[in-house]
């Protein structure tokens, strides 16, 4: 065969095409120009415009279409296809509307071209216009030409219309049933995607990955595990049980009905795992809070040389952000940049969010600062971040740029809490007030449980403890937990035990087996002298099997995490932290340094809660880094509960003595202590 054979040529124009090699289409176009006259016979002229097209050099394309002679369907629908493919859909119309002015007639290969066109421009008009001709032409009794106007009528909103075209569809393939099911699901209808399904199943209709991937959709937007289950038996009956693509889904909706057990196990099968696998058991970890689960299969993943996608790595960060883990989540930050996604708008999110949530908002304003473009997720991590470090005035500044400067983003409900919790932790109260009492006005959102929690809040630390009760008792919804236990705290803080009592009660109703409502109301009488009753509480909490959350400190050395409790020995260098502390202890009494023994748990003697405060587990942790790590360093602690007043009086003690930053994350806030200072200013 003759290398200028017409056939040749045009199959080595569609391998230029499946290899997304347009170097390989132009020097075969410059053979066929070398060895051909002009005008180039249709056959050749087609595949030249169908090669342009699709690898999207349209200029090039339109250039041969120009110098074609003779343009048939073929010619015009080669053009408008890769129109279509490349997301041109204004120029695929616009070329379709040229050729009927050329009184060429599209075929049942156009048609569906044009269709998805007007469909993903949101052109119900253009949609009924292009139904109208296939309908004159006959080519709407066509399956797919059928479906895909059926498609258009979904997506643009069309119900009736895309139910009676559904109707009246003389034949229906397995494509048009999962249109239709998948446009049910994505439409909300979950109920009529399922009847769908079992009606598709009825006629001896075979799904295939696709219908199966979309019926989990509609499982997990039901929230019903029972269902997903029995369409995984089903799965395995039909001869799916290998499919990756189904695997993947099915990892997916037993992540997000919270059976983490059923996805790892579905995970742990997948014999060859791609990309989209991995992505989804992180997902499902993140999503149930596996954090650390999380990061040892981001670990696994690279030991396995999977390429990190912008999902991956956002994915990771949102576990290192939870977990607290700085220094993994910096090796990630760096992994981002090698993979060159750094810049996409959910890493910098989740970036922002890492540094953010690990006390590092000078990383965090830096990402914020060099992100191309944000969105409402990147403006309220930001605002969480300076409102966890309790700096109302960033936060405030940051909420203003937000709404009111050129960006014009409106807030959600997640900015209001965080610009709320912002003003609580600063003792802004008047600010704070003003903006809670706009949120109906001026943003058209109705304030939740969690922004009443943080008014009461922001009243009770800045001892208004009487008024956040009058303003419990006039809320139009019912009082939360949050809300009352936000109420208990500022008791305990305050000295309030009579509220403390009432705010308690309301928690034993609310949730009777929670045991910090009783340890509140223990500490709040137990700082009020009120001994016998605290030790009274402690007594039920035994008697009715409710046992106290274990305090936990934490913090990361050598790339190793070591925990510790209140009155801990078991450390192998435990010599060494003993001594760090009793040599801490003799400098922080010639500084000044008083124990506050308030919330001492114990009726013991004053020397006795001296003792008993010193050795909490923060103490410890704080004295192992600062025999574990070079001076210079941050020492950074995490805590499972609220830092104690004492712990929070010491360590400023401590880091004026030592000359250290130190950062505590508790369970409510951030504290950076330096100088002898704390960024709360002891709004805490």
């Amino acid at each position: 065969m003759k290398l200028h054979h017409p056939n040749l040529l045009g199959s080595l124009l569609e391998s230029a095409v499946s290899s997304h090699c347009s170097l390989l289409g132009r020097v075969v176009h410059a053979y066929i120009i070398k060895n051909h006259d002009i005008p180039l016979p249709s056959f050749l002229s087609n595949h030249l415009i169908n090669m342009y097209s699709k690898l999207d050099h349209l200029n090039s394309a339109q250039l041969v279409l120009s110098l074609t002679h003779l343009r048939s369907v073929v010619t015009w629908t080669s053009l408008i296809s890769g129109c279509v493919q490349n997301r041109h859909f204004i120029t695929s119309l616009i070329h379709f509307s040229n050729m009927c002015r050329d009184s060429v007639f599209p075929n049942d290969f156009t048609f569906p071209c044009v269709f998805k066109a007007s469909s993903s421009l949101n052109m119900p008009i253009t949609g009924k216009q292009l139904h109208a001709l296939a309908l004159k032409g006959g080519q709407i009794y066509d399956v797919f030409v059928g479906c895909s106007a059926f498609d258009m009528y979904s997506k643009t909103g069309l119900r009736v219309d895309a139910r009676k075209m559904f109707d009246e569809m003389p034949h229906r393939n397995l494509a048009t049933w999962n249109a239709y099911i998948s446009n049910a699901v994505q439409d909300g209808r979950c109920l009529d995607a399922i009847g769908a399904f079992k009606q598709f199943i009825s006629v001896a209709g075979e799904p295939n990955n696709i219908t199966f991937c979309v019926f989990l959709n509609a499982c997990v937007d039901m929230s019903n595990l029972e269902l997903g289950q029995q369409l995984h038996a089903f799965i395995v009956r039909s001869g799916y049980r290998e499919d990756v693509s189904v695997l993947n889904g099915l990892v997916d909706f037993y992540g997000k009905c919270r059976d983490i057990v059923s996805s790892e196990m579905v995970f742990n099968r997948i014999r060859r795992k791609n990309v989209v696998s991995w992505c989804s058991m992180l997902s499902a970890l993140v999503q149930n809070h596996k954090e650390e689960q999380a990061c040892m299969v981001f670990l696994h993943a690279r030991k396995e040389e999977v390429e990190p996608t912008d999902f991956m790595i956002s994915s990771t960060l949102s576990a290192c952000a939870e977990l607290g883990g700085l220094e993994l989540g910096k090796l990630v930050h760096a992994l981002a940049v090698k993979a060159c996604v750094e810049d996409n708008i959910f890493v910098g999110s989740a970036l922002v969010d890492l540094y953010g949530k690990c006390g590092s908002i000078e990383n965090a304003e830096q990402v914020f600062s060099e992100m191309p473009e944000r969105n409402l997720v990147t403006w309220n991590a930001m605002i969480s971040g300076y409102a966890h470090q309790g700096n109302v005035d960033m936060a405030l500044y940051l909420f203003e740029e937000m709404t009111l400067g050129s960006c014009s983003i409106t807030p959600s409900y997640v900015t209001l809490v965080s610009v709320l919790s912002a003003c609580s932790r600063a003792g802004a109260v008047e600010r704070g007030m003003q903006i809670f009492e706009s949120m109906r006005v001026k943003y058209g959102i109705e304030p939740g449980g969690e922004h009443y929690a943080c008014v009461v809040d922001l009243l009770g630390r800045a001892g208004f403890v009487d008024r956040a009760y009058e303003f419990i008792k006039n809320m139009p919804i019912h009082p939360t937990i949050s809300v009352w236990g936000a109420l208990a705290g500022a008791c305990r803080i305050h000295g309030k035990p009579e509220l403390g009592n009432i705010a308690a009660d309301k928690l034993f109703q609310l949730d009777p087996v929670d045991s910090g409502n009783h340890v509140v109301l223990s500490n709040t009488l137990a700082s009020a002298g009120r001994w016998e009753e605290a030790t009274l509480i402690r007594k039920e909490m035994k008697d009715i099997g409710i046992k106290k959350n274990v305090g936990y400190s934490w913090i990361v050395a050598k790339n190793r995490v070591h925990v510790f409790q209140a009155k801990d020995c078991s450390h192998e260098r435990n010599s060494e932290i003993q001594a760090m502390l009793s040599k801490l202890r003799r400098e922080m009494k010639e500084a000044g340094y008083v124990p506050n023994t308030n919330l001492s748990l114990f009726d013991l003697e004053e020397e006795e809660r001296a003792s008993e405060v010193w050795y909490h587990s923060e103490k410890i942790a704080l004295a192992f880094g600062l025999i574990a790590l070079p001076y210079g360093v941050p020492i950074r602690i995490t805590k499972n509960l609220r830092i104690c007043a004492d712990c929070h009086n010491a360590i400023k003690f401590i880091s004026r003595i030592v000359g250290r930053e130190i950062v505590v994350r508790d369970n409510n806030r951030f504290h950076n202590f330096k100088d002898g200072f704390c960024s709360c200013k002891d709004y805490w």
